[in-house]
């Protein structure tokens, strides 16, 4: 009876002891160790370069209005003008001359004037007294009206003469920088020579010979040769309508949108063509840290808890031993250097010293 009456509490016993194994949790994968490399930014791609000088965007050759012998230049290569400074002076010997003989052709003038209307006042009378015939009185009005008009001419001839007189003197026609001198004291000048270059330097821009498959580049980067650390972003202006005859290439001018004080004009610059650095920066990988679940190349990114999330990529270029990537991880994001094929998301993983990590770069 007794070893009757065990046998259902060892049977029962036995039923429950699987269910409680069942109910309780697995125990956890530990971490698998993996080696591990940081990502690496490779140098930023840079397009053609090509050299350029700093001009003004506003440039003027000022002139004499009037022909004569320089008598003195009062201005330098390089010199800060304002509005109005003198800047050449003529001999004004024969300026004042024919000055002269514009006032002396004016008094003349005004003489036959007074004279001929004179006449016609008293052929007026003489014609109302009927001493006289119209025609005798028409012709003494129209040598008065004649004489006026000469009187008319003569003196606009003498205010072109004080004119021509006043421009002996070259004033700056606005503010600016000088940047040519074209004339010199002794020289005889035509009117409208050139003597002088005058540049505005409020707003400057670069000037670079371009080669007729980069002319439709708008942004570019522009260092100076006196500052090569100091980058500044360009934009393309204008490109001029034809090529040059002998060197075959377009004159471009690129825009600086804050160009620095230490900038003078003549400075050398070189234009980098296109922006400085990509949207996505490229890197240098192990091939092993590359694998494909059917949604394109793709590495395990490792988390600050341990564990590796997948970050698509772009392949650029491959090698025997490593990929060219571009992908948008930070600098120094540590990934799955090799056997990135046999983890799946969300595995834990120990991140392992690796010489692998030096490749990157």
């Amino acid at each position: 009876m007794t070893r009757l009456a065990l046998i259902p509490a060892v049977l029962l016993l036995s039923a429950c002891m699987p269910q409680a194994e069942s109910s309780a949790p697995p125990p956890e994968e530990a971490p698998r160790a993996v080696q591990a490399a940081r990502i690496a930014h490779l140098p930023a791609e840079a397009g053609p370069a090509f050299t350029g000088t700093l001009r003004a965007r506003r440039e003027a050759d000022v002139a004499f209005r009037a022909s004569g012998r320089i008598a003195e230049r009062l201005v330098d290569l390089g010199a800060e003008v304002t509005a109005g400074q003198p800047l050449f002076r003529l001999e004004a010997r024969d300026l004042e001359l024919s000055l002269a003989a514009a006032e002396a052709e004016v008094l003349s003038a005004e003489a036959s004037s007074i004279q001929a209307a004179a006449e016609a006042a008293r052929s007026r009378q003489l014609l109302a007294a009927g001493h006289v015939a119209r025609a005798f009185h028409e012709a003494r009005d129209a040598t008065a009206r004649s004489a006026a008009q000469r009187l008319a001419a003569a003196r606009a001839q003498r205010d072109l003469a004080v004119n021509r007189l006043d421009y002996a003197t070259l004033r700056a026609p606005g503010a600016g920088l000088v940047t040519a001198i074209l004339g010199e004291a002794g020289q005889v000048v035509a009117e409208g020579t050139p003597v002088l270059r005058l540049a505005d330097p409020s707003e400057v821009e670069v000037l670079v010979q371009l080669p007729e498959d980069r002319t439709g580049t708008a942004e570019a980067t522009l260092r100076f040769w006196a500052r090569p650390d100091t980058a500044l972003p360009a934009r393309l202006r204008e490109v001029a309508a034809s090529a040059d005859p002998t060197l075959r290439t377009y004159a471009a001018r690129f825009t600086l949108s804050e160009p620095p004080e230490w900038a003078r004009l003549g400075m050398t610059a070189t234009i980098t063509l296109g922006t400085q650095a990509a949207a996505t920066p490229l890197a240098r990988v192990p091939l092993g840290a590359l694998h494909d679940r059917g949604q394109g190349p793709m590495v395990w990114r490792i988390t600050p808890e341990g564990r590796v999330v997948s970050e698509p990529v772009t392949v650029v270029g491959l090698t025997a031993q490593a990929a060219t990537i571009r992908a948008a991880l930070p600098e120094g994001t540590p990934i799955v250097a090799m056997g990135a094929q046999l983890l799946m998301p969300e595995a834990r993983v120990r991140a392992v010293d690796s010489r692998l990590a030096g490749s990157l770069r």
